[in-house]
C-alpha cells in the first residue's frame, strides 16, 4: 500500500505538462480558425489562387505574423510536455523532437515571409522569380511539416502501447494525405491547404488522445 502510495503520478495528470500539451492541441485549430477568418476578411485573398501564409503581407499582416509565433510557441511548448507524457516509453525521444522542429518551422515562416503574388495583396503581379526570404519561406515549411510527417509514425507506438491500435494506424497513414496535398500544390492551392490543415487538426487529435489516455503498466 506504502509503495502504491508513493508511486509518481503519470506524467499526463501532472498541471504543468497538460497545459503544455493542451497548448500544443490548441495551436493547430487556433491557426486555421484565425487564417480562414483573415482571409474572408482581406481583400484580394482567394483561396483558390492564395496560401494562408500569405496573409502576412500587406497592412494588416502582422495579425499572420503573430499567428505563427503565437502557434510555434505553443508547438515548442508541448513539446516539453510531449516528452515528460512519453518519458521511459516508446516515441519519447523523436516525438518531441519532431514536434520541436515543427514548432521552430512557424517562427521561420514568421522571419521570413512569402512572396506577394496571385493576386494578394491585391493586385500584386506573380513574381517572375522567388526572393530570398521567400525561399527560406517554402524551405522552413518544407522541413517543418516533413517533422511533422514523420512524427505521426513515431507517436503511433505509444498509442498502440496504450492500446489505441486504431489511431496508431490512422497515425501512420495521415502522413500520406499530408504529402499528397503538399506534391499537389503547384495544380491546387486549395489542396495543399486542405493538407496542411489535415497535419495541424491529426496533431491536435494525437495530442489530445495522448493527453487523456493512461501510461501503460
Amino acid at each position: 500500500m506504502a509503495q502504491a502510495l508513493n508511486a509518481p503520478a503519470p506524467a499526463a495528470t501532472r498541471p504543468a505538462h497538460r497545459t503544455a500539451l493542451t497548448g500544443a492541441a490548441v495551436a493547430g485549430p487556433s491557426f486555421l480558425l484565425l487564417g480562414a477568418a483573415q482571409g474572408l476578411a482581406r481583400d484580394g485573398f482567394d483561396f483558390t489562387r492564395n496560401a494562408l501564409s500569405q496573409l502576412a503581407l500587406g497592412e494588416s499582416g502582422w495579425i499572420q505574423t503573430v499567428n505563427f509565433l503565437l502557434t510555434g510557441t505553443l508547438l515548442l511548448a508541448g513539446a516539453t510536455g510531449l516528452r515528460r507524457t512519453l518519458r521511459g516509453g516508446p516515441g519519447n525521444t523523436w516525438g518531441p523532437v519532431l514536434l520541436g522542429v515543427f514548432g521552430a518551422s512557424f517562427w521561420a515562416a514568421a522571419a521570413f515571409p512569402a512572396d506577394a503574388g496571385a493576386g494578394f495583396p491585391a493586385g500584386s503581379p506573380d513574381p517572375l522569380t522567388m526572393s530570398g526570404h521567400g525561399t527560406a519561406h517554402m524551405v522552413a515549411g518544407t522541413v517543418g511539416y516533413l517533422a511533422l510527417c514523420a512524427a505521426f509514425p513515431v507517436l503511433a507506438r505509444p498509442l498502440a502501447a496504450r492500446g489505441h491500435r486504431g489511431w496508431a494506424v490512422a497515425s501512420r497513414l495521415a502522413p500520406v494525405v499530408v504529402l499528397a496535398g503538399f506534391t499537389s500544390s503547384a495544380a491546387s492551392v486549395l489542396a495543399f491547404t486542405a493538407g496542411a490543415g489535415l497535419g495541424l487538426l491529426w496533431l491536435t487529435a494525437v495530442l489530445v488522445r495522448l493527453g487523456t489516455a493512461r501510461t501503460p503498466s
